[in-house]
């Protein structure tokens, strides 16, 4: 596995893995031009896009109902050094209930 990062402006960040490519930028008051999400929010995206992924599959393997299961990823700004910190991950999945046909979201922690 294997991704390149290269930089095409001060802080406009262009990231190529296999046939796909996507921007990583900054708002302009951090000096970019907001033509894609920050490095820290594509953080939290691929964390919540691998246990989404992850999630699913479960679901799927057990016989459960897997589609619009979601996946919400936080994490806190720290400074002095300036890092993420925090980090919560919970899904949110489709539920059949015993008494409705119907679907129901459940909230589900995966890491508390």
């Amino acid at each position: 596995m294997e991704v390149t990062v290269g930089t095409s402006w001060s802080v406009t960040v262009r990231i190529k893995a296999r046939q796909h490519a996507i921007v990583s930028d900054q708002p302009p008051e951090n000096g970019g031009h907001d033509e894609g999400m920050t490095p820290p929010e594509l953080l939290l995206a691929s964390l919540g896009s691998c246990a989404g992924f992850y999630a699913a599959q479960y679901l799927r393997k057990h016989k459960l109902a897997s589609e619009g299961t979601r996946v919400r990823v936080t994490a806190d700004k720290r400074k002095d050094p300036a890092r993420l910190d925090n980090f919560h991950m919970k899904s949110k999945r489709p539920r059949r209930s015993p008494s409705n046909t119907g679907l129901e979201s459940r909230t589900q922690s995966i890491i508390a």
